[in-house]
């Protein structure tokens, strides 16, 4: 990446840098010392933002800069309708490794899983793939039956893909990157959080992070030995009906209605994870933007506490970074 380019990355990038400690257990099965970089999106919202495919392309011209190793679309990116055969075919030509994770919007307008699955070129629902010196295991959180369910979309993964993961997981002799839709730790979690908690943290000596989309905000946590990252959407925070506002021009809401049930931002998000195992760190950069219009603060929102929305609703991707002993 050239001095400019990098220049102009950082300077959309969160300030604020969180450290936390790598477990030397994750660090000793690195059998290779070669830097890993992994492209992430999520939430594009192809079907709701009125600039989609300017935004993705801005995360694609990014990566082409930055050369990472894969790219990894984190699911909500686009309903598998003929007017988004274009998008889908954009992100999947852009890099030899890209990775596909199901969200639960990509399936409104009736589409089954497994037709997203083909139209966005998976070859299953839930997946691994050995990437350099890492395990990545893709997670789908859209699995029906949850015995706690309370209606909205499915929010569950069930026994059978419990089982699958379980497995993957023993299996596994280099480090895993856990991806996920749907949040397993931190703000709206699916329904057996826990459940899948536990199984995770039986492994933590093992996974490097568990990442997730859909929340739509960024945040951090640490549950049982394991790091959960939120990775905030790259178009906007969803308020709802009751906030209902118009923050671009009349035309484009009328375009795209369900717009004004969202609070914007002016730039696309996305991140930048690189894994380093000579040195010991896993780091995530981020990129910080503002509102279109109101906040959702300013609007009035209070589903989320004071303090999430104080620390974790902003318009931004903040940077992290993971540090252990060199090994």
């Amino acid at each position: 990446m050239s001095t400019n380019s990098r220049r102009d990355f950082l300077k959309t990038s969160s300030v604020s840098l969180l450290s936390l400690a790598l477990p030397d257990s994750v660090l000793q099965l690195f059998s290779k010392k070669k830097v890993l970089k992994i492209g992430l999106i999520s939430d594009l919202h192809v079907d709701i933002i009125h600039d989609g495919e300017a935004r993705l392309q801005n995360f694609l011209d990014h990566m082409a800069r930055e050369k990472p190793d894969a790219l990894i679309q984190m699911g909500d990116f686009a309903i598998p309708i003929p007017e988004n055969a274009m998008t889908i075919r954009t992100f999947n030509e852009a890099h030899p490794q890209v990775f596909h994770v199901l969200g639960n919007h990509d399936m409104d307008g009736g589409f089954s899983r497994e037709a997203v699955c083909e139209a966005f070129g998976m070859t299953a629902r839930y997946y691994s793939a050995d990437l350099g010196s890492i395990h990545l295991i893709v997670l789908d959180g859209n699995d029906p039956g949850s015995p706690s369910n309370k209606g909205g979309y499915p929010s569950y993964i069930d026994p059978s893909q419990q089982a699958w993961l379980i497995a993957e997981l023993e299996k596994s002799s280099k480090p895993v990157l856990v991806v996920c839709h749907q949040p397993i730790a931190g703000i709206y979690t699916i329904d057996n959080s826990q459940e899948i908690q536990g199984i995770l943290s039986r492994f933590s000596s093992k996974i490097l992070l568990a990442i997730n989309g859909h929340a739509h905000v960024d945040q951090h946590v640490l549950v049982g030995g394991v790091n959960y990252l939120h990775i905030n959407s790259a178009s906007y925070y969803w308020v709802g009906e009751k906030l209902a506002h118009e923050s671009l021009p009349q035309e484009v809401h009328e375009k795209y209605p369900a717009l004004k049930f969202t609070c914007p931002y002016s730039d696309c998000l996305f991140a930048l994870l690189t894994i380093d195992p000579e040195s010991g760190k896993v780091s995530v950069e981020g990129r910080q933007s503002q509102w279109i219009g109101p906040s959702p603060t300013d609007l009035g929102y209070t589903i989320l506490t004071e303090a999430e929305q104080r620390e974790n609703l902003k318009p931004e991707i903040s940077n992290f970074r993971i540090e252990g002993l060199v090994v």
